[in-house]
């Protein structure tokens, strides 16, 4: 059989080492275009102002605002025809003098909260914000307190077994440690005497 370290003698045919820095080499091509992409923007040169702090507070709102197409990307980074007249019904607004709280709720009572990314904190919105803070806070007391049970189960781990009997369970497993030679039981240990 064949070395596969050795070059083939066969023409067309790589070695097993020039396929392996080949598939090193394309890995390494992918990681390098993975990393290196940006983001493409969809807004189009003709949407543009020609004023740049209007157009910089339109990009600023265009990516506060959700594509209703798309649902979870901005409309400044959608391509979608609806984003496109988002971005144009921004644009127009600001030229018309509105601030950007004006914008958001001009948009947000014609499509409703949910073309906001991030939705506002109000009555009928407090529970997004509010049930992952509190299931935050019950695993960070289920935490607690499991590291206080096992805390306590390692200074006396008879102590925790027993505490977990109930009274006829207690007394049977006396029955079964007790010794017949006369030497101190399980029994007189501290834990299962407050049991007894």
């Amino acid at each position: 059989m064949a070395d596969p370290t050795q070059r083939s003698n066969r023409p067309g045919f790589p070695s097993h080492r020039d396929s392996r820095r080949r598939r090193a080499l394309i890995a390494a091509l992918l990681a390098v275009a993975a990393f290196t992409t940006t983001a493409a923007r969809a807004v189009l040169p003709r949407e543009m102002l020609a004023d740049p702090a209007l157009e910089a507070r339109a990009r600023d709102l265009s990516r506060e605002l959700r594509c209703m197409v798309c649902q979870n990307q901005s409309i400044d980074d959608s391509d979608a025809p609806l984003a496109g007249d988002l971005r144009v019904l921004v644009r127009e607004r600001l030229k018309a003098g509105d601030t950007d709280g004006q914008v958001l709720d001009f948009l947000v009572a014609r499509y409703g909260e949910f073309v906001l990314l991030k939705p506002r904190f109000a009555s009928h919105t407090a529970p997004l914000w509010l049930v992952p803070a509190g299931v935050l806070a019950a695993g960070v007391l289920a935490l607690l307190l499991t590291a206080r049970r096992m805390h306590n189960a390692k200074a006396d781990p008879a102590a925790a077994v027993i505490e977990r009997l109930s009274p006829d369970e207690a007394a049977r497993l006396a029955q079964l440690v007790a010794p017949d030679d006369g030497r101190p039981s399980f029994r007189h240990s501290q834990p299962f005497r407050r049991l007894l």
